[in-house]
């Protein structure tokens, strides 16, 4: 099972023209990213306070890349 699906173009042509950013993301990418167990990730989702997986197949789902980037950017600094 792969984590990420790769199918966009790099984001400028002066990036590594190689490397390419995956759009979706598989579950054990995102609790990576994350730090959340699979479990948290749905119960945020139940509450509306992740975003929704997208259907990929019958029974395959991911997560846009970019709305758990937008996700992890509005998280609240952490202080000591």
């Amino acid at each position: 099972m792969e984590d990420a699906v790769q199918h966009t173009l790099p984001e400028s042509s002066s990036d590594h023209p190689d490397l390419v950013s995956p759009v979706f993301l598989r579950m054990h990418a995102v609790v990576r990213i994350t730090g959340l167990g699979r479990s948290t990730i749905y119960r945020l989702i139940a509450t509306q306070r992740f975003p929704n997986p997208v259907r990929l197949g019958p029974r395959a789902v991911a997560w846009r890349r970019s709305e758990i980037d937008q996700w992890s950017e509005a998280r609240p600094i952490a202080t000591h």
